[in-house]
């Protein structure tokens, strides 16, 4: 049997079924891996028994292009695939990109800006009473009110613009499957409010008596001081273990969010890794999708982040609990990989948001929830962190084990401060020495105190530190390689004196940037709330915006002030 879910009528007949259960529409090109969120949700479905097919990319001018395979028997499930539409679609200067990684060959412009919104009103059109889900990042960091930067103004929750049924945040393998059984049961999907991770819309009558009420929309869109006070009642309340229902009215109805899925315990998550991906993309691309060029040999072991970065959103999506796979499931995925015709010898990366983090920062955390209005590491790290690499060293030396295994790499974002936490000071040795080919790339983003405290990025004198100890443990190990810092310029609370202190930096430490990553205002993000209320909405304080565009420019030229184009502004 082909191992893709039908994309066509043909496909459905050679499978023997009148229609699919449900359909996944998805802004990315078809591809069966477990990188890409909609082939997760496909795979959890069908291990409940669910025939799926997959829409990829429509034809966003007509709503024909959703009916490729007929009216499926539950639903409709809509994402705009693996990033915002609008981030996948624009830089932060907002210029139009050239290429989408998640497309053939890279081809720009085979989705639509709010791709979420527009494949859903396609469904509507083509479908008026099918139930329909929307999900993926997108959809989750557009569950309430939110600033966009590419209008400069506040939208409301993309629920009410989609028209949708209901909306699933976050990591959404539990509460599909819920809505799934629900919906097979023959429960009306306007009766399903009860699901954790999910949004739906109410009469304002109807709102759940214990809700959290946040101020309401047109409240919102006139008093910086409401917005940043909603953001804060939000920001508190996505935790699985103590985070409430919370009502967003608009007029006569609201928008409820019910409280977080838990996370997947250790088991599920093995089990969804496990799930029989066909682990490529679909067999109709004539052209590669550059995508996978980084994932198809890399390995997902963990979700989550308790670091709190301020222009970060992954606390509002896959939360601050971190948990990860076990080394009998990554050593079998691996053991796939070396099965490849394709794979060389080498393990892309194994990681996920940060690659050091294995567990929940303490016992409480993963038990009880994380700690209202405090982070983990800073402005210095908590007395209860526990900082243990032991695990991760374990499966890292496992994988170099497996006959066929030239080199593992770690790829993705090492939290240096964490790393620096471990008393046992064996991880940074492990790294260096078999897991880094000539550089490592960190994110200290800036030097200045007073920036470093509004990121919620640890003092300057950690990375220091840091630097000083990566050099010693090359030394030792005779071998010369290099750190490769990323900064970001024009953060919330970043002044001129600040990207000043950033370049003297830079000077002393004889290294110029090749890339500087300007802020970028996204959904979701406790900066990108500070940008557009000039407040901070954890503490109520006044935060300096440097939104104008010529000390944005400013800031970004002194990152690079050897550049000859630079020397005019």
């Amino acid at each position: 049997m082909n191992p893709f879910f039908p994309i066509n009528k043909n496909d459905l007949e050679s499978r023997g079924w009148d229609c699919p259960d449900f359909i996944l529409v998805t802004g990315d090109a078809y591809v069966d891996h477990a990188s890409f969120g909609a082939a997760v949700i496909g795979r959890v479905l069908e291990s409940e028994g669910f025939r799926v097919g997959v829409i990829a990319q429509p034809d966003w001018k007509t709503a024909e292009s959703l009916k490729v395979l007929g009216r499926p028997r539950l639903g409709f499930l809509v994402t705009s695939g693996n990033l915002d539409s609008m981030v996948n679609h624009f830089t932060a200067a907002k210029k139009k990109r050239r290429k989408d990684v998640y497309t053939p060959g890279g081809a720009a412009g085979k989705r639509p800006d709010r791709a979420v919104t527009v494949y859903a009103n396609l469904v509507r059109q083509a479908y008026k009473k099918m139930p329909l889900i929307i999900g993926g990042l997108e959809a989750s960091l557009r569950r309430m009110a939110h600033y966009d930067y590419w209008k400069d103004s506040l939208r409301r929750s993309v629920l009410l613009d989609s028209k949708a049924d209901l909306l699933v945040y976050g990591m959404g393998e539990a509460a599909i499957r819920k809505i799934a059984a629900a919906l097979d049961s023959g429960t009306a999907v306007s009766e399903i409010r009860d699901v954790p991770g999910t949004v739906y819309v109410c009469q304002a009558a109807e709102i759940p008596e214990k809700a959290l009420i946040l101020p309401d929309y047109e409240k919102l869109k006139i008093e910086g001081t409401a917005f940043a006070e909603s953001f804060r009642i939000q920001y508190e309340n996505a935790d699985p273990f103590t985070g409430r229902t919370m009502a967003e009215p608009y007029g006569g109805r609201a928008v409820v969010q019910n409280p977080p899925a838990p996370p997947l315990t250790r088991e599920e998550m093995d089990a969804v890794y496990a799930l029989p991906f066909a682990r490529g993309p679909h067999p109709s691309y004539t052209e590669k999708i550059p995508a996978m060029k980084e994932i198809q040999f890399s390995l997902v072991s963990n979700r989550g982040c308790f670091g709190s970065c301020a222009f970060c959103a992954l606390a509002f999506h896959q939360g601050r609990i971190v948990t990860s796979r076990s080394q009998e499931s990554l050593v079998d995925e691996a053991k796939i990989l070396i099965e490849d015709s394709d794979f060389k010898g080498y393990i892309h990366d194994v990681g996920g948001p940060t690659a050091n983090f294995r567990n929940p920062a303490c016992a409480k955390q993963g038990t009880k929830g994380s700690c209202p209005g405090k982070r983990c590491l800073t402005p210095e790290p908590c007395p209860s962190l526990k900082s243990d690499h032991s695990e991760y060293i374990e499966i890292l030396r496992e994988l170099r084990k497996l006959e066929g295994i030239k080199k593992v790499f770690i790829r993705s974002g090492i939290r240096f401060d964490y790393m620096m936490e471990d008393k046992k000071n064996d991880f940074l040795s492990e790294l260096c020495e078999h897991h880094i080919s000539g550089q490592l790339k960190v994110a200290p983003e800036h030097v200045s105190p007073d920036v470093l405290k509004v990121m919620g990025k640890p003092k300057r004198q950690v990375y220091d530190e840091f630097v000083r100890r990566y050099a010693e443990v090359n030394k030792k190990l005779g071998k010369k390689q290099y750190l490769v810092p990323y900064f970001i310029s024009g953060h919330p609370g970043a002044r001129l004196k600040d990207a000043i202190t950033m370049a003297e930096y830079l000077r002393d430490t004889r290294f110029i940037p090749e890339q500087v990553q300007d802020f970028y205002p996204t959904p979701g993000t406790l900066a990108t709330a500070m940008w557009y209320t000039g407040i901070d909405p954890m503490n109520g304080e006044k935060v300096h915006i440097p939104s104008g565009h010529e000390e944005k420019a400013m800031q970004r030229a002194l990152l690079q002030y050897n550049r000859p184009e630079n020397r005019e502004i």
